[in-house]
């Protein structure tokens, strides 16, 4: 059987077409995958330093400290997330799509509590504008290294 799509051919079954990894391919490319997971978390963490910094220049502590609890209640999920993935990768076992998924329900999950133990916990001190700033600024820490072509 031959698909012609394009400039591109296939031709044999699926099953028959089973990509085969060395160990050092496989090392390499785990090293790869391990090293954009942590810049992921560090531009995240770079993001939010700034942003801290930002809102203690322009609005002082009460704004900085909320900025940082917003951009924490991300960050410690995801850091949770990234060492889970990493753990998996140098463990050998398979990382699969599931579990993925359930580290995703745990990233949203816990952050949705960590927003509400800081609404509950922090009164009037909090700041809610530096509060959402802190907050998208970490969820879009990948556009950092999009920017410096690191992702």
């Amino acid at each position: 059987m031959t698909i012609l799509h394009d400039k591109y051919a296939y031709s044999g079954s699926p099953e028959n077409d089973v990509l085969k990894l060395s160990k050092a391919e496989k090392a390499r490319l785990n090293a790869s995958s391990a090293k954009g997971l942590v810049n992921i978390v560090l531009a995240q963490f770079v993001l939010l330093a700034i942003v801290v910094v930002l809102c203690w220049m322009v609005s002082g502590v009460a704004a900085a400290m909320s900025a940082l609890a917003g951009g924490m209640a991300y960050l410690v999920p995801t850091a949770f997330f990234v060492l889970h993935m990493l753990l998996k990768l140098y463990s050998g076992s398979n990382a699969s799509v599931l579990t993925f998924f359930w580290g995703e329900a745990f990233k949203l999950g816990g952050t949705v509590g960590l927003l509400a133990l800081i609404v509950k916990f922090s009164g009037t001190l909090l700041v809610w504008p530096a509060l959402l700033i802190g907050l998208v600024a970490v969820l879009k820490g990948y556009v950092l290294l999009l920017a410096f072509k690191r992702l």
